[in-house]
């Protein structure tokens, strides 16, 4: 969508300037007042209603010149309207002066941060899981933020454009907080918690890292670019299962680990049997028939897989001498 936001065009004066020009003025329409009533005086009443005009007209200009000014610093702007109409952002730091039928409303361009409570949504196999995010955001588009979604009534209570610059940013923060919920649940329904044994080349919520990160970052850019607002960055910051399925989840992963942990014990034991069964036969120390084989093997299982310590039993009564 084209931006419709444009820098303010209007006459803008120096602020000191015009500080000086409007504490000049109401002296200037007191001159020409006194003057008038000199010159009713002396009977020139032509002179004296001009300069009662004048008078009338400088002290008006006084009042008006005060409403005109614009104090602005790094990275706040003014959303100016002429009647309705939008008229341009100002965004010119430092103290200015414009004309003061301009309609003006500050916004803040600072990056603000957004720490969205933990949300129970259903991963990609179905299973209930706790997801937190935390986000920096911060106002791009001045035009879409006030005009494009309504900001301005949940600020202000009206369709208005006022001078309460903490409501409407509270209100486009309430805005980031909602759509930032419906992006978690988009994104977190795409995939599963973990890979579950089952495939471990696929991407999972909590070892995907970055790749969720982008992912989620680029889905919220997309929702709030509506209302004018950038995600500078976005991170889950909790993850866990939902707690009436924690603990069963707890002993898969525990029964996981021990599989695995087996699996190693049992390969290594293989191997050291495998090892010494061709370490008796390569030496000549012992010739040992397939049972004999059988047992040995039997034995040394037993030992090496065990969970405890083996407990020797010599037998010393069945050697012939």
């Amino acid at each position: 969508m084209e931006s419709k936001e444009f820098n303010f065009k209007g006459l803008t004066l120096n602020g000191f300037f015009m500080v000086f020009v409007s504490i000049v003025l109401p002296l200037v329409a007191v001159w020409l007042i006194y003057e008038c009533v000199c010159q009713y005086a002396d009977d020139n009443s032509l002179v004296a209603t001009i300069e009662l005009i004048g008078g009338i007209v400088a002290g008006i200009c006084s009042l008006l010149a005060w409403s005109g000014f614009l104090m602005l610093e790094p990275n706040t702007a003014r959303v100016t309207t002429w009647f309705g109409k939008y008229s341009g952002t100002f965004n010119r730091t430092g103290f200015h002066w414009i004309n003061p039928f301009y309609s003006t409303k500050k916004v803040s361009l600072r990056a603000r941060n957004l720490d969205v409570e933990p949300i129970k949504v259903n991963d990609k196999v179905g299973n209930p899981v706790m997801i937190g995010l935390v986000l920096v955001w911060r106002l791009k588009d001045t035009y879409k933020a006030l005009f494009e979604v309504d900001s301005q009534t949940m600020a202000t209570g009206d369709g208005t454009i006022g001078g309460n610059t903490k409501g409407l940013m509270r209100a486009l923060e309430n805005f980031v907080s909602v759509q930032s919920d419906a992006a978690l649940r988009q994104v977190a329904g795409q995939y599963a918690y973990d890979d579950n044994d089952e495939n471990t080349n696929e991407l999972t919520l909590r070892s995907g890292g970055e790749e969720i990160n982008d992912e989620l970052e680029a889905k919220l850019n997309e929702r709030l670019a509506m209302a004018g607002i950038e995600i500078v960055e976005a991170r889950i910051n909790y993850l866990a299962y939902a707690p009436e399925i924690a603990a069963v989840m707890l002993r898969r992963q525990q029964a996981s680990a021990i599989i695995t942990a087996r699996e190693k014990i049992v390969e290594g034991a293989v191997s050291m049997v495998k090892m010494a069964l061709d370490k008796l036969s390569s030496d000549g120390i012992v010739e040992l028939d397939e049972d004999k084989k059988a047992t040995m093997v039997s034995n040394l299982l037993v030992v090496l897989c065990a969970d405890e310590s083996a407990q020797p039993v010599v037998n010393t009564g069945t050697l012939n001498m």
